[in-house]
């Protein structure tokens, strides 16, 4: 494909074909510092660590159009409480705002999937939407949905919070400590990360 590919754009100047593997591209040395849009269409299993690594690694990439599995586009973009809401959820809502562009049913590919797919638009935010350090955090979110029946008390106490002050030092964050992580927010998230030492 990469050398038809590379017949049919040559000689148009604003297009470079870069054959990469899009999970392991080091994209600072890809992109110049112009503002992008990345179009793509995403397999299942490179999905989500696609997105992540433009959202974490470009930041010149200032929207991400993405046709992906149906399960996937819902994770990318659900909000607390959502059926489909976990870590991935949240570290998109960290850098990015998102909505469902439309459904594509499986008729419209050739040969059919067995499976429906829908179009997410990510729009990357000038800074993050909470000041925390961002390590910790996804310490605290992965520990968080590590254990999806246990409550964030669960959770804080794996992290190493003694277990008589888990609840207040919740309580004092204006944290449910009988929460569970599907149910909190990015910003509740992060107000975890700033009391748990």
């Amino acid at each position: 494909m990469i050398p038809a590919l590379r017949e049919v754009t040559d000689g148009v100047p604003n297009i470079d074909v870069v054959e990469a593997d899009a999970t392991h591209i080091d994209w600072p040395r890809e992109l110049t510092d112009d503002p992008w849009i990345l179009c793509a269409n995403l397999p299942y299993n490179v999905a989500v660590p696609v997105v992540m690594s433009v959202l974490e690694g470009a930041p010149s990439v200032e929207r991400a159009v993405v046709l992906v599995q149906r399960e996937v586009g819902e994770r990318l973009i659900a909000g607390p409480g959502d059926e489909h809401y976990g870590p991935a959820s949240v570290r998109v809502a960290y850098r990015a705002t998102g909505e469902l562009v439309r459904r594509v049913p499986p008729s419209v590919f050739w040969p059919r999937p067995r499976v429906a797919s829908v179009v997410v638009r990510l729009d990357r935010l000038g800074e993050p939407q909470i000041a925390v350090e961002p390590g910790w955090l996804w310490r605290v979110v992965d520990a968080g949905f590590a254990e999806r029946r246990k409550t964030i008390r669960s959770a804080v106490i794996r992290l190493g919070v003694d277990p008589g002050r888990a609840d207040d030092l919740l309580t004092e964050a204006a944290i449910d400590p009988r929460a569970r992580a599907e149910q909190l927010s990015l910003a509740e998230f992060a107000r975890i990360a700033e009391a748990v030492p």
